[in-house]
């Protein structure tokens, strides 16, 4: 398992892309699980969104939000340098 883990809910939107093999190969130190729910009721119906290291990160499209992903984990990882 990855010292950054991303989770996402397979009913939303973000989804639509192949997150964890685009993120596993960009970062070998990404962990992406995608669970059935992530019991946010409703939320994945809203707006594209995954938890990275249990933060929300949220994007008005899949890709947006993907580039706020990558953000993110840049942050996370900047910790362990």
């Amino acid at each position: 398992m990855g010292i950054v883990v991303v989770e996402v809910c397979d009913g939303n939107a973000i989804t639509s892309i192949d997150i964890e093999e685009i993120l596993e190969k960009e970062f070998p130190e990404v962990a992406v699980l995608t669970n059935d729910c992530l019991s946010f009721c409703g939320l994945c119906r809203v707006k594209p969104y995954a938890l990275v290291n249990n933060r929300r990160i949220f994007g008005n499209t899949p890709e947006e939000c993907l580039d706020k992903i990558r953000a993110a984990i840049k942050e996370e990882l900047a910790m362990y340098e």
